[in-house]
């Protein structure tokens, strides 16, 4: 019997295109990082969550999550075989929950994202294998893909990711009023930005 579709939280990567001085996810938001606060927003979207990442966010992870959905991978550059890369870990996230009814991928730098719109995306997937969040007509993430997947989805490796998959089958572009679904924190600009939309949004927020 299948499960709900699962939330993939990807966050093993180097984040090599930040360049502070310390890794984009753990950089500070609000009341907390980058990762936590997406990782804070999967959870909330009550739908089940596992976490990819490595040793340096295995435990903020285990804070929220079952130590079994939390995957533990090298870190890169680390000399392993296969080579890892992000898909990889989408493998590894989509086998952690195999009877899962489709998988969300969400990447670990995108705290903007919202809860609705996760749900949003995996209600879609009965209906259609492949399922893209928009804003205004504009594809981000996240990107849902449906329980038919499986077998093409765990056996992905490298940085190809699963975009061949999004070309190969009929995609939903499924409109959210979301505007984080497009915001990811790759540079220090990205950062400053998000603290300010995050702040804005305290300043509106009944006391």
């Amino acid at each position: 019997m299948k499960s709900r579709p699962a939330v993939i939280v990807m966050a093993a990567g180097r984040g090599s295109r930040f360049y502070g001085r310390d890794h984009k996810l753990a950089q500070m938001l609000d009341d907390s990082t980058v990762l936590a606060t997406t990782l804070r927003n999967a959870v909330a979207s009550q739908l089940p969550v596992v976490m990819v990442t490595t040793v340096r966010f295995a435990e903020l992870a285990r804070r929220s999550l079952a130590a079994m959905d939390v995957i533990v991978l090298p870190e890169v550059g680390e000399p392993v075989q296969p080579p890892l890369g992000v898909g990889y870990s989408i493998a590894m996230g989509v086998s952690a929950r195999p009877d899962a009814d489709g998988w969300v991928l969400l990447p670990g730098d995108m705290p903007m994202v919202r809860p609705e719109t996760l749900r949003a995306v995996a209600a879609q997937l009965a209906d259609h294998p492949v399922v893209c969040a928009q804003y205004k007509g504009k594809r981000g993430h996240p990107v849902g893909f449906a329980a038919e997947l499986y077998s093409e989805l765990a056996v992905l490796s490298g940085d190809i990711g699963a975009q061949r998959l999004v070309a190969r089958y009929p995609a939903l572009g499924l409109d959210v009023v979301d505007p984080g679904v497009l915001f990811g924190i790759d540079t220090e600009a990205d950062l400053e930005r998000a603290r300010k939309l995050i702040g804005a949004s305290a300043q509106v927020l009944p006391r």
